[in-house]
């Protein structure tokens, strides 16, 4: 086992199993990719950010000591951001047998409460990012729709909604990134909106969180006609 190096004194606290250097601008850990390994800066610097409608944005800078990858590992859960390296940049691999042994020391009920702790951390990031990125205003609106599937169209209802998108309550949950046909119904509107939609995030029913899963979708595709009462509803 390779021990760890570097200037970072904290790098020092955690047996390294590899070292691995990354020149200036290379990819560490890519967003949205599997993994749980952790991972500790020993020389050099890393950028953590995230992408958002196309546009990326820094959400910090480590440096030697600091650690990165905590997610994947306690919540099992996909990349939230990537790491890329600033310079040249020395990362060590903490090793897993360590990990998994100084994790497996701490009892079931706080292991319990780190994993949940991780997956509540992940999903304040995602909302975050969602009105980061969000440029209309949303309006808490309950409103009738229907959604299709691969297979048949799910009845649901909207908790917000704004000209760009809305959320949708549903515990039938379709995969990020799937476009799919919508139709909602408005009030005093004899025919639903029929619009095209892609889902940006979805949140599945937790024990651990009093918010109610669903999706939440942007528009893609409507009709100038739709848009017009769309934007009249919401106006009044």
């Amino acid at each position: 086992m390779l021990q760890p190096s570097g200037p970072g004194k904290d790098a020092d606290l955690y047996p390294i199993a590899s070292e691995e250097i990354y020149k200036d601008g290379q990819i560490i850990v890519e967003e949205g990719s599997s993994g749980d390994w952790v991972y500790v800066v020993l020389s050099g610097s890393v950028e953590i950010s995230r992408t958002i409608d196309g546009k990326k944005f820094i959400l910090t800078v480590l440096k030697p000591g600091e650690v990165f990858g905590e997610l994947g590992y306690l919540g099992a859960v996909k990349r939230t951001a990537t790491v890329r390296a600033i310079g040249e940049t020395t990362i060590g691999v903490i090793d897993r047998a360590f990990l998994d042994k100084e994790f497996n020391k701490l009892s079931g009920y706080f292991r319990s409460i780190l994993v949940a702790l991780v997956k509540r951390f992940r999903g304040l990031m995602d909302r975050a990012c969602e009105f980061t990125g969000r440029k209309d205003g949303r309006f808490e609106k309950t409103l009738s729709l229907m959604f299709k599937d691969r297979q048949s169209f799910i009845k649901a209802y909207t908790a917000n909604i704004g000209m760009g998108g809305l959320f949708i309550s549903t515990e039938h949950l379709l995969k990020e990134g799937e476009q799919f046909l919508l139709k909602l119904q408005l009030p005093g509107v004899s025919e639903p909106l029929k619009v095209k939609c892609e889902v940006v995030w979805t949140r599945k029913q937790s024990d651990t969180e009093k918010r109610p899963p669903g999706m939440g979708v942007k528009f893609c595709e409507m009709t100038k006609k739709d848009l017009q009462i769309l934007n009249q509803y919401l106006q009044l």
